[in-house]
């Protein structure tokens, strides 16, 4: 399904967020990447669909080399790729049908998308998805009328409506209270098994991580230094991917704790 072989990404000031980055996802399954603030997390999801172009490597889709296409080959590779962002990236004025029929807009004709004329089967389709993330009878709301966790759930349908063959999630909980955070993850995990549909999400929080991921990647310093299920993660795989902590002790949260401490202790890895 997808094959990353020696992803790195270099910017013009010579800093190294990727430093060739090798990951093969052959079946449907939640991955979720962890590590430091500044480890590639959020660099490494956003080279896979080129919002960061990288400087090497290839990302293949389904056999197809993401990386070595043109624009036009990109923008419908982009098709295939559902994107769902920390701060929504919903259009504020317009109601959660339209948002949610906006992940149609690249196989319909120019002059139907700007009316928003979509074929009866979308509309169909759009309806059952709002259904299925728990937002039925909300498609005439605004989408500045719901809370945060609504308007997830919007980004989530919006990317479904794509039909992917990827999912994409960058720090999607990252500004959801805890539990609509653990009902966000519940869903996409239900999702990925539904559809069939690999999904690879940046997440801070371990907790949630190892709650909800088949799958975990732990990122520093561009590398990739942990990569196993979702169960192997250990004190020592943490201290790995983090540095060293004690984490068998509980820690108040402050900002010089590696973001793993607090969520380990809500693990029930305390003393």
């Amino acid at each position: 399904m997808l094959a990353v072989e020696g992803l790195a990404k270099v910017y013009p000031t010579g800093k190294k967020a990727l430093g060739g980055v090798d990951i093969v996802i052959d079946r449907p399954q939640l991955v979720a990447v962890i590590g430091s603030s500044g480890a590639g997390k959020s660099t490494f999801i956003r080279c896979i669909n080129r919002l960061v172009e990288p400087t090497a490597g290839r990302v293949l889709l389904n056999g197809q080399d993401i990386v070595a296409l043109d624009r036009k080959g990109l923008r419908a590779a982009r098709r295939r790729i559902g994107m769902i962002f920390q701060e929504y990236n919903l259009v504020e004025r317009l109601s959660v049908m339209q948002n949610v029929l906006s992940g149609r807009l690249g196989y319909v004709g120019l002059l139907a998308a700007l009316r928003y004329r979509f074929p009866p089967q979308d509309i169909q389709a759009a309806f059952a998805l709002l259904d299925r993330v728990g937002l039925a009878g909300y498609h005439d709301r605004r989408a500045d009328a719901l809370s945060g966790g609504q308007r997830q759930r919007v980004g989530i349908a919006r990317a479904l409506m794509q039909r992917p063959d990827l999912l994409l999630l960058d720090e999607p909980t990252a500004s959801l209270d805890p539990k609509t955070s653990r009902q966000i993850m519940r869903l996409v995990r239900e999702l990925v098994a539904e559809r069939q549909t690999p999904a690879i999400i940046n997440i801070h929080d371990v907790a949630l991580a190892r709650a909800y991921a088949d799958r975990i990647i732990g990122m520093k310093d561009g590398l990739i230094v942990f990569d196993a299920e979702a169960g192997s993660l250990t004190e020592a795989a943490l201290t790995q991917i983090y540095g060293e902590e004690d984490w068998s002790s509980p820690q108040e949260e402050d900002e010089d704790i590696p973001a793993g401490a607090a969520a380990m202790a809500s693990l029930g890895m305390t003393s």
